[in-house]
């Protein structure tokens, strides 16, 4: 992704925007991108720095190791929140590190899977594969 946006002169554009305060929901990949390190990536992989999260690519292993969990919302401020949310981990990332003005919405197994700081937001899973809103409103609500 970040090849992508390289080669069609978007990044620098992108990183401004996002340095000027522009939302952001980044899911797996995409927060890998919204990080500010990437901690095995390509030594000429950029990433924008819009959360200030260390992450692991790929950290829960290859395709076949994907899975699904169920989690707890309560720290999300959505709609229901005692109601689980089933999430799709799918060669997902892990957060090593995460700095102070880093906000953890959600965790399995205590590490940061769903996390917000500003306008961006970042998920380690694809909640755009469940027919729950609840995390794409909340997003919304805090931007709009």
């Amino acid at each position: 992704m970040s090849m992508l946006l390289e080669r069609g002169d978007l990044f620098d554009p992108v990183a401004k925007r996002l340095a000027d305060g522009m939302p952001a929901l980044g899911t797996c990949a995409g927060m890998i991108l919204l990080s500010s390190e990437i901690l095995d990536g390509r030594p000429d992989q950029r990433c924008f720095g819009a959360v200030d999260i260390s992450v692991r690519r790929n950290a829960y292993g290859r395709q076949v190791d994907s899975f699904e969990a169920d989690l707890d919302l309560s720290s999300a401020g959505v709609d229901d929140p005692t109601v689980p949310f089933h999430a799709s981990f799918i060669r997902a990332p892990v957060v090593e590190r995460r700095g102070e003005g880093v906000t953890v919405l959600a965790e399995v197994d205590g590490r940061p899977v769903l996390c917000a700081s500003g306008p961006v937001m970042v998920a380690a899973f694809h909640p755009e594969l469940s027919d729950d809103l609840r995390i794409h409103r909340r997003f919304l609500e805090e931007v709009l």
